[in-house]
């Protein structure tokens, strides 16, 4: 399984939603909430290319995007391959 990292705020709808389908699949992740770190905020836009919305999503070193992308992903039958480093 691929590490797992999801840049958050604590009241972001699309942060939860994004939480909420990586542990229905029983995805382990590390979230890094940057409104209680802002100093983690520079590098979640430089690692995700100027993106300055969260969530902020990353399998092993591949930048997903955010919430939207990540549903992308699993309804193309996607997000598991990616998980599991395929």
């Amino acid at each position: 399984m691929q590490p797992v990292e999801i840049y958050t705020t604590p009241f972001c709808g699309f942060c939860f939603a994004a939480k909420r389908l990586l542990t229905s699949k029983g995805v382990e992740f590390t979230e890094i909430d940057v409104a209680a770190n802002p100093d983690r905020r520079p590098e979640m836009v430089q690692r995700a290319n100027g993106g300055r919305t969260v969530p902020q999503i990353f399998i092993g070193k591949d930048h997903v995007g955010g919430c939207d992308e990540l549903m992308a992903l699993e309804r193309a039958g996607k997000l598991d391959p990616m998980l599991a480093g395929a």
